[in-house]
């Protein structure tokens, strides 16, 4: 057989798939003159339930080798193509580990030695990742392998979050540096405060992905008796319900990852506090989120949690981003985190700079970063970065209903200003003169709002959103976004922004309309900077939108 390459228009042979029961006999009967025995290959070893990839350039002693150990597998499926070579069928490996986990069908038994944080750029490369890695997966398909097409797969949080992902060369420094930071201090004594290390970095540098693939390193480290991990206690902790979500999917389909070791910082801090123990590493994601006022309705009882963490762990590694914090009661004065860093028993920092989410250049993010000032600015052109200004709510959601049929992950997002358009138990969206309005801010306890089918018809919150990407988004900024055309300025009116929890834990806080004030440009900022390809707004108030659209027109 011999296929098309549509787009080169070159022949090129096709993917193979051999399979055999998973047995000694099947292996010892194989010819030793078989051509694939000594030539680069990847497999794939599954059960009802589970799977294990792999591959390797000598396929019968390392069948052989796992015939000795691995369990819950019953069948053999060997990957091959004329044109495979050891960078190949390296690089692919890790990408179908990738893709599995996103596929849910199996529970992988890989471990992140298996996949490989950097595979090394190579001779047509895009024609390995895109043409032959998509007739792959057709193959896998008809041979019931996997459930789910590419495209679906890529639009899942749990595969934008998968601790398999190859990583950029600045990810693997610091992945590499927290690893040696917790290595360092993992065995210290006790000490009334732990280790500190603080990740910073603005929203869609990459944070959560590296967080993720280093957990995943630690754990397995945990597992092997001649690591400096080994048996230790540790637990990845985020104070993001959507976000906590996500990653307990991810450890019900990664075999050596146990949900319990997923946390939302209050529960584990008055857990450990009761058992009087503590943790040997716990890691932070969205770290910005952590209070930093005691909330009793909530049963945290302290006065911060990232101290009460840090008392109860020898290292604590945080994931932290001051413009992301949108509750007074998370607050972080400028002079807090500094605190927290003298009273650890050692601190280091590490800056996370490249953006990775917005396929967006510069003159748009600092466009984002400028309104996120309040400071109003002509439209940036950016031939591959869609950022368009409508003039109605409901022209928007049309275009992102568009997108959403071509691209997939398009919704809009609103601020929290619409608490007081309420229809029974559903609040609503509404465009300034009311003729067109969307549901707002619903909320699963299994599923992440921007997966579920039925929120293109929605408008999501900064609470089902932040820490996630959509290909497109639009944005509608409520009437605490406004426009003073007398002064020439964006105004924020924290009297019409309806997130009442956002305000509370006034207590402390010298200029509380500032600080206020912040948490609604913050949100802003969030929302904003959520869409991989394209970046829509909708303005409620008219003088905003106005002046919008008349940027728009000189472009």
């Amino acid at each position: 057989m011999v296929l098309k390459n549509d787009k080169a228009g070159e022949e090129m042979s096709a993917i193979e798939i051999l399979s055999w029961p998973f047995q000694k006999s099947t292996i010892d009967q194989m010819n030793n003159q078989e051509e694939f025995l000594n030539y680069p290959v990847i497999y794939i070893l599954n059960g009802k339930r589970e799977a294990y990839i792999g591959e390797t350039v000598q396929f019968k002693t390392r069948m052989k080798n796992h015939m000795k150990s691995r369990k819950n597998v019953n069948e053999i499926n060997l990957i091959k193509h004329d044109e495979f070579h050891r960078s190949a069928t390296f690089h692919l490996e890790t990408k179908l580990i990738n893709y599995f986990l996103g596929d849910e069908k199996f529970t992988l038994q890989n471990k992140s030695k298996t996949a490989s944080d950097f595979t090394h750029n190579y001779y047509n490369k895009p024609h390995y990742d895109q043409y032959i890695f998509q007739e792959l997966w057709r193959k896998l398909h008809e041979r019931d392998l996997v459930d789910n097409n590419l495209h679906t797969i890529e639009n899942k949080d749990i595969f934008k979050l998968s601790p398999y992902k190859e990583l950029t060369l600045e990810q693997i420094d610091l992945k590499e540096k927290v690893l040696e930071f917790c290595s360092k201090h993992v065995q210290s004594t006790d000490a009334e405060y732990g280790n500190l290390l603080v990740v910073e970095g603005e929203a869609g540098v990459g944070k959560s992905v590296v967080l993720s693939s280093i957990f995943n390193t630690i754990q397995e480290l945990a597992a092997e008796k001649s690591s400096d991990f080994s048996d230790t206690e540790n637990y990845l902790v985020v104070n993001h319900e959507e976000m906590y979500k996500t990653y307990k999917g991810i450890a019900m389909r990664v075999k050596h990852l146990k949900a319990k070791y997923f946390a939302k910082p209050t529960p584990l801090i008055n857990r450990l506090q009761k058992e009087d123990k503590k943790a040997d590493i716990i890691f932070v994601d969205e770290a910005h989120l952590l209070l930093t006022k005691q909330d009793t309705y909530n049963n945290f009882y302290g006065e911060n949690q990232l101290e009460e963490l840090l008392k109860l762990a020898k290292v604590v590694v945080i994931i932290y981003d001051q413009d992301q914090v949108l509750k007074l009661k998370s607050l972080w004065g400028e002079g807090i985190l500094e605190k927290l860093k003298k009273k650890s028993t050692h601190h280091e920092e590490y800056l996370l700079t490249n953006q990775f989410r917005m396929q967006a250049n510069d003159d748009v993010i600092n466009w984002i970063n400028n309104f996120k000032q309040k400071k109003l600015t002509s439209l940036p052109i950016d031939e591959n970065y869609d950022l368009k200004i409508f003039n109605s709510l409901e022209a928007m959601h049309e275009e992102i209903k568009n997108k959403n049929e071509e691209f997939g992950l398009s919704r809009v997002v609103s601020t929290f200003d619409y608490l007081h358009k309420k229809d029974g138990n559903t609040y609503y969206v509404e465009e300034s003169n009311g003729t067109y309005k969307m549901p707002w801010n619903t909320t699963s306890s299994k599923f992440t709002w921007a997966e579920k089918p039925e929120t293109i018809n929605e408008a999501g919150s900064i609470y089902t959103i932040q820490g996630f990407d959509l290909n497109y988004v639009g944005v509608v900024l409520g009437p605490s976004v406004q426009y003073d055309a007398a002064k020439d300025k964006l105004v924020i009116d924290t009297s019409k922004y309806m997130d009442k929890g956002a305000y509370t834990g006034m207590d402390g806080i010298e200029d509380v309309e500032l600080a206020k004030e912040r948490i609604v440009l913050n949100s802003i900022n969030v929302l904003m900077k959520r869409g991989i390809k394209g970046l829509y707004i909708y303005a409620s108030d008219e003088a905003l939108r106005e002046k919008l659209l008349r940027y728009q027109k000189l472009i």
